[in-house]
């Protein structure tokens, strides 16, 4: 006959063995006491999508990591905005984007469009010496690639080198393209045939 597993009747046993090896120790003989849940803090005034130069930004990060999801401002022109910024209002650049008050909103938009107006050095401008104008200029968005476009145009119809490598789609910088650009996707590489025995 089988032997029959009798229930040791001590309790604290059974409770290490459902939760492992030691699970629940005891406080100076007693059950551990559960916390009281903490009072819920008062949430902060934030605006979490703050639109500006057209591109909703995210309001939780500060203001010059925020700037950098425009397209067309780096890290060096976000950091460079948020300075100008910082002098023009007394406001931190460390600042939350959504913590600002919306009267900024058109103040920040103002130096993002023209930083030429605002004293911003001309070496952060991504559009410097331009072909047609002759000017400094720092574009973004829509602008940007307007003007990107415009000019593999313009290299396209004077028949450059960059222009013909452009348009065929290899690259212009000088890289190699025995393994890479080969325009079947994944390079391919080449099997020998299995010697015949």
């Amino acid at each position: 006959m089988g032997a029959k597993r009798i229930k040791d009747k001590n309790p604290e046993k059974d409770r290490k063995d459902k939760k492992g090896k030691g699970a629940e120790k005891k406080r100076g003989g007693q059950t551990p006491v559960h916390e009281k849940p903490r009072k819920a803090e008062p949430k902060e005034d934030i605006r979490y999508i703050v639109r500006i130069a057209g591109k909703d930004l995210d309001g939780k990060l500060p203001i010059e990591r925020a700037l950098q999801s425009i397209k067309g401002l780096g890290i060096r022109a976000a950091k460079n905005v948020a300075i100008v910024f910082e002098k023009e209002t007394g406001k931190s650049k460390s600042t939350r984007l959504g913590k600002l008050e919306e009267e900024f909103d058109k103040k920040l938009e103002d130096i993002v469009v023209n930083p030429d107006k605002h004293g911003l050095p001309v070496w952060t401008f991504n559009r410097r010496n331009d072909v047609e104008t002759g000017e400094d200029s720092h574009i973004i968005m829509a602008d940007l690639d307007f003007a990107l476009r415009k000019d593999v145009q313009r290299l396209n119809e004077i028949k450059s080198y960059r222009g013909l490598r452009l348009s065929w789609g290899l690259p212009v910088r000088g890289q190699r393209t025995k393994s890479t650009h080969r325009g079947k996707g994944k390079t391919i590489g080449v099997t020998k045939k299995d010697a015949k025995k």
